[in-house]
């Protein structure tokens, strides 16, 4: 056994600064015989229950910490040069009063004492320190700190408070990584534990695993402080001696002080934390008389079912079957909870959508209103979703209208209480190509060198570097025969997969019980929101109740769709009574007219849809489940397709299976499907079944070799040849890799043949909250806008007389909203609204300018409005708008907002006191050209309305085969394509040889990408313009998350000149 342990140790999660990872340090300190070993992250506590896990699973005693900030004075100060330099102590929790106390220190660092660093102060170490050991720490210490600066008096003055606070349980902090500053404060700190009677320890400020890692620590620090390891004045550590030095190493660094090593065990000795996992922390729902959960839960349900189903003796067993369950796994008060948020939600008016993944399967949660499917009409399966033989925390997750979702939050805070609420930590890391890229910048590689590597890495979500070096004989000649690649490859592989921020998550909330302090530490995210700072993962490993709300668009456009709905026809549309097959909604579907349709837009899904031809909401299920890549790479796409239209006869493994597979014409294609094989032949329960199918999904050889021997057993049973059922067993098991859960196909089947039903039978209403929603997204907007004039939708432009601040349904048509406009803010339309209410239309831009108050409108506003079109309706150009324009903003400065209530001069005209017009002064010039009038709107309203620049080569693109660009967004590998749209955005630049290229945004009327001249061919093009039509011709890159269309030849288009084919 080793004579001392590791008692200041920093892992992965002291972001860009600890290069040792937990797993690795486990592995260490057990091959080192260390029997303890503490994480004392800076500042955080990201890290400590996956330390726990990996500390004990390998047998060593785990000792959770943290290296604190202490604020020079108060932590509520923050004086730059005086508040911005924190003292550094290692805290470590003897036990469970300790990890407490750790957990309110650290959370009150972030929350009220962050300044630069997070922040405790003397106040809260004194009012939290039971249970808690601390170590004097770095020379960033408050003791060190003043030896080194030789004030002896304070140093002293310091240990003894807090001695006086810790009392035996502080100990003055040794290290020697070969540093004269260490030597000289080790001699004063041995002075204080003599004169104090203070206990010593020593450490070694652990940062990397060996001493060799300490170029990986280097390039970290470069990492997060933008600097290269060629930089002199980098921030870098003044020796490689910071790593997990053994005990004998550490024996030999203090052999004069054994007693320093001893008390890392005594330490060691005194902390028993251990931490209860596995549990179910749920926060309690306080029912309305005091009834238990189930019995409330059983009153609600009964209400509904009686609603819903009538006498119904298949729904009355399933509801009592699932009651049961629920009760006895003791999550009553979950479903209370939940259903309550859906409830006021709901109650509110926002929208709320029908339930995501396997919640759709239980009958419980469809009585509730939680979901919107009848679990007993759709085959969904409760087990699925909470199985008996497997104990688990529910998992509902919920979509809310994205605009409103935050209200629903703000609900969950003031019914459980703003400690017992917190949005979820994430962590951005450090994935292969990402790896790759830093590394090459703080290496001091070229962009170029670094580029072609990390473009050789696959584009797959969870490609590891390792996988990619396997796979790619390029790598591995250049790895193996360039000594600098291979360098940038080891450190790249070394860092790869740490985290390199935190953040929040998207949709996640956690609701506790009782303060979450008491549970887990807490920080404050960029937006100032709350959050845990312990990921999702280990939050469920805490058993704490963790929920998904996720804002989604498309709810928000259903709002406001069946709003405008409302106020054109004055039709209440209930989506709950809208039929399961409809021929409108058919017609759509199958012609793929699905642009802006839930789930539905992508080239492939429309081809799919074509081909599968979904005459109702049933046939949408299996299209959610088969639009993957297994399914879609496997042939059971076309199978199932031929098999639909009676191309393909069905042929089913075994007769009895007829009744399970005849949706999928013979095919698995849903989890759901195993679960009743399993249950139907192999006698399995469906609480087994589902044992099964996890055990598949996770191909587990040793557990599934005991179900397929019981599988058979139960086949055989039922008079099934044994080879047979071996054969259907492994069929399972080959599908069950891309089976799919059918309850969440269904759920969003269902927001999908929502979506189709609307905008096939309300198209205006439909496209006009459509647009509203992707409002500021020109891609989008440019998109939707050709999709209605597909469907015979005038899209008319932003007019002050006519618009809202959103798009709205007008004649046979769609005016565009105000928000659209350039510079223009929700204050000012919603001035000029209310007063076009008040006085009706404006009758030009003089009347328009006496009329507003200048503090909403400026001139730079007022002219986006002439420039976009705004002033259409007044009957003047805009060419006469801007050349008087100087002259009506004087004369809005000129009126001021203390007359705005007295009559004005066109107040005069209406009444009839002066001519109409009278006071105007309108110049006799001609309107801009079109191509201007284009530009300006491309320029203020991000898109173009009145006409388009490919207008004249529409036809011409379709008959030489130009490629429209959204199709691009659907390529998968690399290949030459000739695309063709308008130049945006164009961008000169140099090289780092000195040379010219560009780069500019290629538009069409589908989508926009980026494309790049190197310098060979800048110099053939020279400088395009923005609006210019092009084609181009280049080699698509699909390596990168954004596209680039690497370009070889452009050609700008001009209408005089003729086709297309000049490329």
């Amino acid at each position: 056994m080793a004579e001392m342990v590791h008692l200041h140790v920093h892992t992965q999660y002291s972001l860009l600064d600890g290069a040792a990872p937990i797993e690795q340090l486990a592995t260490a300190a057990q091959s080192m015989g260390m029997k303890a070993m503490a994480i004392t992250d800076h500042g955080v506590m990201y890290g400590v229950l996956k330390f726990y896990q990996a500390m004990a699973k390998a047998g060593i005693k785990p000792i959770l910490g943290c290296e604190v900030y202490v604020a020079r004075r108060s932590r509520h100060d923050r004086v730059a040069k005086v508040d911005d330099d924190p003292f550094h102590l290692v805290l470590l929790a003897q036990n469970a009063a300790g990890y407490v106390n750790l957990m309110r220190l650290v959370s009150a660092a972030h929350l009220e004492g962050f300044y630069y660093r997070p922040r405790v102060d003397r106040e809260l170490l004194a009012a939290h320190n039971e249970g808690l050991i601390a170590l004097s720490a770095c020379l960033s210490g408050e003791v060190a700190s003043a030896l080194l600066a030789g004030r002896n008096e304070a140093a002293q003055a310091a240990a003894a408070w807090y001695g006086e606070v810790f009392k035996d349980r502080f100990y003055l902090e040794l290290q020697d990584q070969g540093l004269a500053d260490q030597r000289k404060v080790n001699r004063g700190l041995l002075e204080l534990a003599k004169s104090l009677g203070l206990p010593v320890v020593a450490t070694n400020d652990v940062h990397y695993l060996k001493r060799e890692d300490a170029r990986i620590h280097d390039v970290l620090l470069c990492i997060q402080t933008g600097k290269t390891i060629n930089d002199p004045d980098r921030m870098r550590f003044p020796t490689d001696a910071f790593y997990l030095r053994s005990a004998e190493e550490m024996r030999r660094v203090f052999a004069d002080l054994p007693e320093a090593l001893a008390n890392t065990l005594a330490v060691a000795e005194q902390c028993d934390l251990r931490l209860e996992l596995d549990r179910h922390i749920l926060p309690e729902y306080k029912t309305p008389h005091g009834e238990r959960p189930e019995e409330y839960l059983r009153e609600l349900c009964l209400q509904a079912l009686a609603e819903k189903y009538g006498e119904n003796s298949a729904a009355r067993e399933r509801l009592e079957y699932e009651l049961k369950v629920i009760g006895e796994m003791g999550f009553s008060g979950y479903f209370l909870v939940v259903w309550d948020l859906i409830r006021f939600a709901r109650s509110r008016g926002i929208m709320v959508g029908p339930g995501r993944g396997s919640a759709a399967g239980s009958i419980v949660a469809y009585l509730l209103g939680i979901t919107q499917l009848d679990p007993l009409r759709h085959g969904l399966l409760f087990e699925r979703f909470l199985n008996p033989e497997r104990v688990t925390m529910p998992d509902i997750d919920m979509d809310f209208c994205y605009e409103r979702r935050g209200e629903v939050i703000a609900y969950i805070r003031e019914k459980y209480g703003d400690d017992r609420v917190a949005q979820i930590v994430t962590f951005g890391t450090m994935a292969a190509r990402a790896a790759v890229r830093d590394v090459g910048r703080v290496m001091g590689l070229p962009y170029g060198e670094v580029d072609r590597i990390a473009k050789l890495i696959p584009h797959e979500l969870g490609i590891t570097l390792d996988n990619a070096l396997a796979a790619s004989p390029e790598l591995q000649r250049l790895v193996g025969e360039e000594p600098r690649i291979k360098n940038l490859w080891e450190i790249a592989r070394a860092v790869e997969g740490f985290p390199r921020h935190a953040s929040t998550h998207a949709a996640g909330v956690v609701i506790a019980p009782r303060p979450l302090t008491e549970y887990l530490p807490l920080t404050r995210s960029a937006e100032g929101e709350v959050a845990t700072q312990l990921p999702m993962e280990d939050i469920e490993a805490i058993g704490l109740l963790k929920m998904d709300f996720l804002g989604l668009r498309t709810l928000t456009v259903i709002r406001d769709t069946l709003r405008l709905v409302k106020e054109e026809t004055g039709e209440e549309v209930d989506l709950a009574q809208i039929p399961w097959r409809d021929a409108l909604t058919a017609e759509l579907l199958q012609k793929g007219y699905t642009a802006g349709v839930f789930q539905l837009e992508s080239g492939g899904m429309r081809r799919l849809l074509m081909q599968l031809r979904p005459e109702g909401f049933e046939d949408l299920v299996p299209l959610v489940a088969l639009y993957r890549p297994g399914p879609l790479g496997s042939g059971m796409v076309e199978d199932f397709i031929r098999s639909r239209h009676g191309e393909r006869p069905v042929v089913y493994p075994h007769p009895m299976l007829e009744p399970i597979l005849r949706e999928t014409y013979g095919i698995i294609l849903y989890q759901e499907q195993v679960m009743q094989i399993c249950n139907r032949m192999g006698g399995f329960s469906l609480g087994e079944a589902d044992l099964v199918r996890r055990a598949m999904g996770k191909k587990k050889p040793e557990v599934l070799a005991s179900m397929r021997q019981k599988f058979v057993e139960g086949a055989v049973a039922q008079g099934v040849d044994p080879a047979k059922a071996m054969e259907i067993f492994d069929l399972m098991e080959f599908f069950a890799g891309y089976g799919f859960n059918k309850s969440h196909s269904a759920a969003y089947a269902w927001v999908v043949y929502q979506t189709a039903y609307l905008k096939a039978h309300y198209p205006r209403e439909y496209m006009a909250a459509l647009l509203t929603s992707v409002m500021g997204a020109s891609d989008k907007i440019t998109m939707y806008i050709e999709e209605c004039r597909r469907m015979g939708l005038a899209i008319l432009p932003p007019d002050v007389n006519y618009s809202y601040a959103d798009f709205r349904p007008e004649g046979a048509g769609i005016r565009f909203g105000l928000l659209a406009v350039k510079n223009l803010g929700e204050g000012a339309i919603a001035a000029v609204l209310a007063e076009r209410a008040k006085r009706g239309s404006f009758r030009s831009l003089y009347d328009f300018c006496t009329r507003l108050d200048t503090g909403l409108l400026n001139r730079r506003v007022i002219e986006s409005m002439v420039r976009a079109g705004v002033f259409g309706s007044t009957g003047k150009t805009r060419r006469q708008m801007l050349e008087v324009l100087d002259e009506a903003c004087d004369r809005m400065r000129r009126t001021g907002s203390g007359n705005r209530d007295q009559l004005s001069f066109f107040d005069l005209e209406e009444l009839g006191f002066v001519p109409a017009g009278s006071g105007e002064q309108w110049p006799d010039l001609p309107e801009f050209p079109q191509a201007t009038l284009l530009a300006m709107e491309k320029e203020y309203l991000g898109v173009y309305i009145s006409g388009h620049p490919l207008d004249p080569w529409r036809e011409r693109f379709r008959q030489n085969h130009v490629l429209p660009l959204a199709e691009l967004e659907e390529e998968t590998g690399d290949r030459e394509v000739i695309v063709g749209g308008v130049v945006t955005g164009w961008r000169r630049m140099t090289t780092k040889a000195g040379k010219a290229m560009a780069t500019f945004r290629l538009e069409d009327l589908t989508g926009a990408i980026e494309v790049l001249l190197f310098p060979k061919l800048y110099e053939t093009v020279g400088e395009l313009h923005n609006d210019e039509v092009v084609l181009v011709k280049g080699r698509l890159d699909v390596a990168e998350e954004a596209r680039k269309l690497l370009a070889s030849q452009v050609r700008v288009l001009e209408e005089k000149r003729g086709a297309a084919s000049h490329v």
